[in-house]
């Protein structure tokens, strides 16, 4: 009997070598394998597609990924694969940088408020998204499983064909299998090189769900924190959101007034500029809603009471407010200055002020432009009427679409200008929840291209884990009641870091994509606006075909490779 399996497992594996496995591998449980395209969302019945090779094509310095599915008729016990040798085809160079991880499932148990037409799965049901750190893997019978392959691209890499095989194994209704994959990546001359767009995602250094809970403050918490700006780094974000004021030590002097140490700022500042994140600086918010969404902003401010820091919150307009920021904002811009970061710092004031409050805000702008004039304000906005207020402004894709004439006017009159996205806009707007198509998250960064928008900024890195992000994926919130899936994270708890996710990937190649058509159009404009007007139609309206796409990513890397 035990040799009979071990010829049957020989069998197969010599058969298989070309990649075609489905009708091979059917000799032990069913077993199938096949390549499906990383932007297709891979559902637990999927059924096999027609076999052949794992293709992706890309620019040196970016990330090839290629997804191979393995479905069983019988329980799958010890699910694992490997990779051979990534080797150029006729010659000596290879790629070594290779990371391989199972696709994991979480359950979507609400759909968005507002459904696109038509949706890409019904709801509820399990979606792929994170990419898990397990080594192997169990699956049920009759159960898709997608493998995601990782190859990082080096910039002095040697342009051609490489080939690369993915080795299967695992037991299917008890006896061992082994099946192989065909894998091709193409290497175009052309380089993707640095981001040409600012790009953030708002995290908190919080480890629940995690085996480790470090200290804040210790060497095991510095240390987490340089895994998640590591992390960010390798998916192109290159601002954080630091706050001195949050992370300031308020004290009182030896003068028996009110003094100031940002040393726990400039740790923190340190360390993402070390893991290449920094970039520039999101200076956290200085005023929040007095109540509810509609309210008046107030701003947060110190003083000295009984030889003890007191914490308030106060009118922007009152000389409490104008004693503080009379002498915080100086002393704020003169260590800034020091450390050499006053050029690239922005700093928040109030998150997304609305039509009914949006004179508050001024009103914290007012304090800032009077006390410190060096720093350059950012911040959501919902209102229009800010002008004088914002430097930066970053309005909801939406809405910018909607008022397209006058952000186009803050462009000319020398205003930056970016995009958000949250829990708005739904229906057929580009966003990155978790039940949209991947193709979608991608193009967000194709509309940065299109309409010139120097940035991008979500809330959610992580801010919003809640009782367990792999069993409940949206959110309880008063307007609208719940948060779609994948609003507030895009990364999930590892073991002791973050685990990305489908969509993180789709972001870092979506910037790439920003990065190449912006090299495309200081080449040829009137060619990378044929080519990016092909997929983003309108600021609601794309193409998301998967093949078309990557047709016009082949054609974008051929016109660099030049």
């Amino acid at each position: 009997m035990h040799s009979e399996r071990l010829y049957r497992a020989i069998a197969i594996a010599a058969l298989s070598c070309a990649g075609l496995t489905r009708a091979l591998n059917a000799a032990v449980g069913g077993v199938q394998v096949w390549p499906v395209d990383p932007l297709v969302k891979v559902f637990r019945d999927a059924r096999p597609a027609r076999p052949g090779e794992a293709i992706a094509e890309v620019a040196r310095g970016e990330h090839a990924s290629l997804q191979v599915v393995v479905r069983a008729d019988a329980d799958t016990k010890g699910l694992r694969a490997k990779l051979s040798p990534v080797v150029l085809e006729g010659g000596d160079a290879s790629l070594t940088s290779v990371t391989i991880r199972f696709v994991g499932y979480v359950p979507v148990d609400r759909a968005m408020q507002w459904k696109p037409k038509p949706p890409l799965h019904e709801v509820p049901d399990d979606f792929p998204d994170p990419l898990l750190e397990e080594a192997s893997i169990d699956v049920k019978a009759g159960q898709a499983q997608p493998i995601w392959i990782t190859v990082a691209i080096p910039l002095d890499a040697r342009p051609g064909v490489y080939r690369s095989t993915a080795q299967i194994q695992g037991t299917a209704g008890g006896e061992a299998f082994f099946a192989r994959q065909a894998l091709k990546i193409r290497v175009y001359k052309a380089a993707v090189g640095r981001p040409r767009i600012w790009l953030t995602n708002h995290f908190g250094v919080i480890s629940n769900h995690m085996k480790i809970h470090p200290k804040s403050g210790s060497e095991a918490y510095d240390a987490l924190m340089r895994r998640y700006a590591r992390n960010m780094a390798a998916h192109r974000q290159n601002v954080a959101l630091i706050s001195p004021m949050g992370l300031a030590s308020f004290r009182v002097g030896a003068d028996g007034q009110l003094d100031v140490d940002f040393s726990r700022f400039d740790k923190w500042v340190e360390i993402f500029k070390e893991e290449g994140v920094i970039g520039r600086i999101e200076g956290g918010y200085v005023a929040s809603r007095q109540g509810e969404f509609y309210s008046p902003y107030l701003v947060r401010t110190y003083r000295v009471v009984d030889g003890k820091v007191r914490g308030a919150r106060v009118k922007p307009t009152s000389p409490e407010a104008h004693r503080f920021y009379g002498w915080y904002l100086p002393v704020l811009v003169k260590h800034l200055r020091e450390r050499g970061w006053l050029d690239c710092y922005m700093q928040h004031l109030g998150d997304e002020p609305i039509l009914t409050n949006d004179w508050s805000y001024r009103q914290v702008a007012e304090l800032f432009r009077k006390y410190g004039p060096e720093l350059r304000l950012i911040d959501a906005v919902l209102s229009r009427n800010l002008v004088g207020a914002v430097d930066i402004w970053v309005p909801r894709l939406d809405l910018l679409g909607r008022d397209w004439e006058f952000y186009r006017a803050r462009q000319k009159a020398g205003d930056e200008l970016w995009q958000y996205v949250c829990v708005f806009p739904q229906r057929d707007y580009a966003n990155r929840f978790i039940e949209q198509r991947v193709l979608k998250l991608r193009l967000l960064y194709w509309i940065n291209y299109r309409y010139g928008l120097t940035g991008y900024l979500h809330w959610g890195y992580n801010r919003g884990w809640g009782s367990n992000p792999f069993t409940h994926t949206t959110l309880k919130h008063p307007l609208p009641d719940y948060l779609p899936a994948g609003d507030a994270w895009i990364v999930y708890p590892g073991k002791d870091g973050p685990l990305d996710s489908i969509r993180h990937e789709a972001q870092r190649d979506g910037v790439d994509d920003h990065t190449l058509l912006s090299q495309l159009g200081e080449r040829d404009p009137a060619a990378a606006k044929r080519l990016v007007s092909k997929h983003v139609l309108d600021f609601d309206q794309y193409d998301t075909d998967v093949e078309a796409f990557r047709v016009t990513r082949r054609e974008i890397l051929e016109l660099l490779s030049k």
